[in-house]
C-alpha cells in the first residue's frame, strides 16, 4: 500500500503521462542538483533532473527515506543518467549500497546507452525500521549521480526461495527481467499496470546462437484472459502471459535458448513464467519440454498437465555458486515445441553485517551535538558496508559472534567542530579511543564516559567547562589528555594515577583544576566537584550559629530597653494644672520684664 517516487534534482511535484505522481526531491544529505544536457531527448520530468554528489558533500552520501515503522519487504528502483550534464565528458564511477550492502556498482566509462539515455536498476529488500537509507560512494573524487528513486512496499512473501538459512532478509537484485513481448513496457515505459513497478525487457535481447541456426522462433498471443495472473504474493502482470515465445513446429531443434551475463561467486534465483495459450494444444502430453541451466537437466515441464490452458504457471530454481559470468538457459523439446512467457534473473545477496542499532543511534547524536560538516560524509551506517571504509576519522570491527559491528576509535581532532559531547556516546560500549582534540567544543565531559574499553581519551585544546565527571575514573584509561581547557574542582586522585603507573596525563592549562601535584592546591573542605560534603556542613552550621546568635542579640536589645523606658503618664486633672500654671508663669515673666524696662529708663 505504501510508495514514493522522488523526483531527485526535482524542484516542484509533478505527475507523469503515466499517472504517477512524483514529490521533488528531499530526504537527501547533501550534494547539489542539475539538468541532462539534452532535455529534449527526454521523455518524463524525472528523467531530465539529477542530483550529483561532489568529493566537497563527502565521499559517503545517503537519502534517508520514511518507510513502513514496523518493516516491512520493498521494490526499490532508481534511474541512473550521466549524459554529460556536468560538460566533463567522464561518466562517474560509484557504489550503492541499500541499508549497508552494496547492491549496485557503476565503473566509467559507462555504455554509451546508459551514458546517454539512463538506466532502470531494480531489487527487492526487507528492512525493519522506520528510514530506508540509500547511499552513494564516491570512487577516487568522482561525484555520483541520481535522476530518480522509487519506493514500493509489496507482499512479505513475494519470490520466495530456500537457501538452507534464513533467506528472508536477503536482497535480490535484477540481472534480467524478460517477456515474449518485442519492446520494453513497465512503468516508464508503457501504460501496463505492474503493482510492484516492474519493467520488462523483449526477450529478443537475451537470445542464445540457437536462434541462428535455423530455428524458427515465432511469437504467440491471446486476447482471452489467463487466470491466477496478479494473484499474491508476486502479482506477475496479466500482460506478461498474454503472448509467449515458441518455435515453428518441425523447424529443427525445437531449442529456446538464452544467455543472461551474471557475476561470479553469487547464487541467482531464477523464475520461470508459463502459460498455455496455444488454443490447437488442448490436453497433456501435446507439449512437452526440459529445462536446462549451465547443462543440467533441472525439470520436465508439460504446462496443461500442470494447469491446463489459459493458466499462469510459474516454477523458480536457485543457482547456486556459480563459478561463470554467463548464466544459459536452454528450453529443449521432449513433444512438440517448448514455450515460455517470460524469466526473470536476480542475484541473491545476503545483507552485509551492519553497525549495532544502538551505537547507530548514538553515532547520529555524536553527529549532531559536534556538528560534523557534511565534507566528512557521516551519512548513513557508520561502519557499513564492511569493504568500504567508515565514517571519516572513525574505526569499525566485528563483534565476536559476527552479529553486528561495533565503533572501536573516533579520531575527528583538529576539525573545527563547535558543538558538544553528547551523553549518548555512553552507548558506544566498545569504544578504545577517542580523539576531539583541537576544535571548539564547549559544555561538560559527560558523566556516561565511563566505558570499561577506554584506553585513550584526548580532549585537550578545547573550551569544556565543569568538573572531571567520575565516571572516567571506572574506565580502563591508560592516557588521558585534557590539557587547556576550563575545567575546574578537585582532580580525581584515581585519575591522576594513571600517570603514576606508566600512563600518560595532562591537565596543564586548566586554571580551576586543582588537588594534584604541578597543580595548585585546593581550598579547604574542596572536593571533586567544588565544595565538599564536609565543607557544606561546614558552613551550614555556621550560618545557623550565625543566625542564632543574630536572633539572640536582637532578643537581647529589646529586653533592656523594656526594663528602662518606662512610661509614667500623669493623671488629667495634674495636667490641667499644670497647663494653667504655665499660664500664669507666662503673665509674671511679661510683668517683670515691663518692670525691669521701666527700671532701667
Amino acid at each position: 500500500d505504501y510508495s514514493l517516487h522522488i523526483d531527485c534534482g526535482g524542484l516542484l511535484n509533478s505527475t507523469d503521462s503515466f499517472h504517477t505522481s512524483w514529490i521533488s526531491d528531499r530526504y537527501y544529505s547533501g550534494g547539489a542538483v542539475s539538468v541532462v544536457s539534452e532535455p529534449l531527448r527526454f521523455v518524463h520530468q524525472e528523467e531530465k533532473t539529477l542530483r550529483y554528489f561532489p568529493i566537497t558533500s563527502g565521499k559517503r552520501n545517503c537519502y534517508s527515506i520514511p518507510a513502513v515503522a514496523d518493516g516491512a519487504r520493498y521494490f526499490l528502483r532508481t534511474f541512473t543518467v550521466y549524459d554529460n550534464y556536468d560538460g566533463r565528458s567522464h561518466s562517474p564511477s560509484f557504489d550503492v549500497s541499500v541499508e549497508g550492502t552494496l547492491v549496485f556498482s557503476w565503473r566509467s566509462p559507462w555504455p554509451d546507452l546508459a551514458s546517454r539515455s539512463g538506466a532502470y536498476s531494480d531489487l527487492f529488500f526487507y528492512q525493519d525500521g522506520p528510514i530506508v537509507d540509500v547511499c552513494f560512494y564516491s570512487i577516487a573524487t568522482d561525484a555520483p549521480v541520481i535522476g530518480s528513486l522509487e519506493l514500493t512496499q509489496i507482499d512479505p512473501t513475494a519470490y520466495p526461495f530456500d537457501l538452507g538459512t534464513n533467506s528472508s532478509n536477503h536482497i535480490l537484485v535484477n540481472y534480467g527481467r524478460l517477456s515474449s513481448w518485442p519492446d520494453e513496457w513497465g512503468p516508464g515505459f508503457t501504460n501496463d499496470t505492474d503493482f510492484f513497478g516492474r519493467t520488462w525487457q523483449p526477450e529478443s535481447m537475451f537470445r542464445g546462437p540457437s536462434a541462428a541456426t535455423g530455428v524458427n522462433i515465432r511469437s504467440i498471443s491471446s486476447a482471452k484472459p489467463v487466470a491466477d495472473s496478479e494473484t499474491s504474493p508476486n502479482y506477475f502482470p496479466a500482460k506478461l502471459y498474454q503472448t509467449a515465445t515458441t518455435t515453428s513446429p518441425g523447424s529443427g531443434s525445437g531449442v529456446l535458448e538464452y544467455y543472461l551475463n551474471v557475476d561470479a561467486k553469487l547464487d541467482y534465483l531464477l523464475f520461470f513464467h508459463f502459460a498455455e495459450i496455444d488454443p490447437a494444444v488442448t490436453q497433456a502430453g501435446q507439449r512437452v519440454f526440459d529445462i536446462y541451466v549451465n547443462g543440467e537437466n533441472l525439470t520436465r515441464i508439460d504446462v496443461y498437465k500442470e494447469v491446463g490452458g489459459y493458466r499462469a504457471f510459474d516454477r523458480s530454481y536457485v543457482v547456486k555458486s556459480l563459478s561463470s559470468t554467463m548464466i544459459v538457459v536452454r528450453l529443449d523439446s521432449v513433444i512438440g515445441s517448448p514455450i515460455i512467457c517470460g524469466l526473470e534473473n536476480y542475484a541473491i545477496i545476503p545483507p552485509d553485517i551492519r553497525t549495532a542499532p544502538d551505537q547507530v543511534s548514538a553515532m547520529q547524536a555524536l553527529k549532531a551535538s559536534l556538528r560534523i560538516p557534511d565534507r566528512m560524509g557521516w551519512n548513513g551506517d557508520p561502519c557499513a558496508p564492511p569493504n568500504w571504509v567508515a565514517w571519516e576519522g572513525v574505526t569499525c570491527f566485528p563483534r565476536k559472534d559476527g552479529s553486528s559491528l561495533v565503533i572501536s576509535e573516533i579520531d575527528v581532532g583538529s576539525q573545527g567542530l563547535k558543538g558538544y559531547i553528547t551523553d549518548q556516546i555512553g552507548l558506544l560500549t566498545d569504544l578504545v579511543s577517542l580523539n576531539l582534540s583541537s576544535n571548539s567544543l564547549e559544555g561538560e565531559i559527560p558523566n556516561q564516559l565511563s566505558q570499561k574499553s577506554l584506553v585513550k581519551l584526548d580532549l585537550s585544546n578545547n573550551r569544556l567547562t565543569g568538573y572531571i565527571p567520575d565516571g572516567l575514573t571506572s574506565s580502563s584509561l591508560q592516557t588521558v589528555y585534557l590539557d587547556n581547557n576550563l575545567l575546574q574542582g578537585r582532580v580525581p586522585e584515581e585519575l591522576y594515577s594513571i600517570g603514576v603507573h606508566g600512563g600518560a596525563i595532562d591537565l596543564s592549562g586548566n586554571k580551576g583544576l586543582c588537588g594534584v601535584p604541578s597543580l595548585p592546591r585546593c581550598p579547604l573542605f574542596w572536593g571533586k566537584h567544588g565544595l565538599s560534603t564536609g565543607g557544606k556542613v561546614a558552613i551550614a552550621l555556621s550560618v545557623v550559629i550565625a543566625f542564632g546568635l543574630l536572633v539572640g542579640g536582637i532578643a537581647y536589645y529589646v529586653m533592656r530597653r523594656r526594663r528602662n523606658d518606662y512610661d509614667f503618664g500623669l493623671p488629667h486633672e495634674l495636667l490641667v494644672l499644670a497647663a494653667k500654671r504655665n499660664k500664669y508663669h507666662r503673665h509674671k515673666s511679661l510683668r517683670d520684664l515691663e518692670m525691669e524696662s521701666q527700671h532701667a529708663r
